[in-house]
């Protein structure tokens, strides 16, 4: 119908608009639609990621398999020179002061006749103790003093016997921490490293050049002299007791001042009921090399020598550097192989 000017009075019906918003695009009522696909389609997506990540993880535990495969338990891949530690131990000291309050710190510091403050650095002592006074289970020989292993012991470690502590005591001094005057123990040891074995000075005349130039002290060169002549006789078995089968240790104060004050020292390897090297008795001291190799034994506990500081000067602060002389140990300060520094001070 028009209005007699040629215009229609019938208007075109209005397109309804599409719904939107979020609701609408969780659940579209139009097409059954959720999150914007169709049930079939939310059937495919996840079968094909079901497939995808099924076979992800077989290929990941595939290559996880082949890698364990080239491992070995007991054995690490890289050893000796190819490895990162090397073949130069590095030389570690008990007790060491509270790392959670300062990490770089070295120093042994205590009040003479204070029990209380003594007992703290006997305490740390007593912990690393336990291990060798509760060792871990698995075959243990029976080792002579520095007596060699046979072939087929030698992957058996030695025993260490912790009830021989008379001089570095836990009960009566507390390993000179307290009780009358201060003579405290510290606790040498080497560091761990697979197969490793050391190499000991015979006293030959190109093995006292080599300890020469690698600035051994003078008395244990001329200790090790002595034991060659004393030792080494014809017809003496292989594997017989010999001194000289000895990763030696000395500790000496750095600067000449600390070489006055640190005063006399002893030696004290706490294996052997014998005790060679009794503080009372030489001041020489060092781990018999029947405690070599170390193989990753269940058994196997690093050995270790107490050093006992006799009559250091009290009220000043020393210097302490001790090493480990064998001719495959190379003492380097700045590397912190083949030796170990702290200080001690006694108030």
């Amino acid at each position: 119908m028009s209005d007699g000017k040629g215009k229609s009075n019938h208007y075109s019906p209005v397109k309804s608009q599409p719904k939107t918003g979020f609701m609408h695009f969780l659940y579209n009522s139009d097409t059954g639609e959720v999150l914007g696909r169709s049930g079939l389609s939310w059937f495919k997506i996840t079968v094909f990621y079901i497939c995808f990540f099924a076979g992800l993880a077989c290929f990941f535990g595939l290559m996880l398999w082949i890698f364990l495969t080239t491992l070995n338990d007991k054995e690490p891949r890289y050893k000796g020179d190819s490895s990162l530690i090397g073949t130069n131990p590095g030389v570690g000291f008990r007790p060491m002061p509270d790392q959670d309050k300062n990490v770089e710190s070295t120093l042994i510091w205590f009040k003479q006749g204070d029990d209380k403050d003594g007992e703290i650095w006997a305490n740390e002592i007593d912990k690393f103790i336990d291990m060798y006074a509760k060792p871990p289970p698995g075959d243990k020989a029976s080792c002579r003093e520095n007596e060699m292993k046979p072939d087929h012991a030698k992957e058996i470690p030695c025993a260490i016997d912790v009830s021989t502590l008379t001089n570095c005591s836990r009960e009566n001094d507390r390993y000179g921490y307290i009780h009358g005057r201060a003579q405290p123990c510290v606790i040498i040891k080497l560091n761990k490293i697979y197969g490793w074995f050391p190499d000991a000075y015979t006293g030959s005349d190109d093995d006292m050049k080599m300890a020469e130039s690698a600035k051994m002290p003078k008395e244990l060169q001329d200790h090790i002299r002595s034991l060659s002549n004393a030792t080494i006789a014809p017809g003496t078995p292989s594997g017989a007791p010999n001194k000289m089968n000895t990763t030696w240790i000395t500790c000496e104060g750095e600067n000449p001042a600390d070489k006055e004050n640190i005063g006399q020292l002893g030696y004290f390897y706490p294996g052997f009921s014998n005790k060679w090297n009794d503080p009372t008795i030489t001041k020489f001291g060092g781990i018999p090399n029947n405690n070599f190799p170390f193989l990753n034994q269940d058994a196997y506990l690093a050995p270790f020598i107490f050093v006992k500081f006799l009559r250091p000067q009290p009220n000043v602060l020393i210097q302490v550097e001790c090493k480990a002389w064998a001719k495959n140990i190379k003492p380097d300060r700045q590397q912190r192989l083949g030796s170990v520094h702290f200080e001690l001070m006694v108030d």
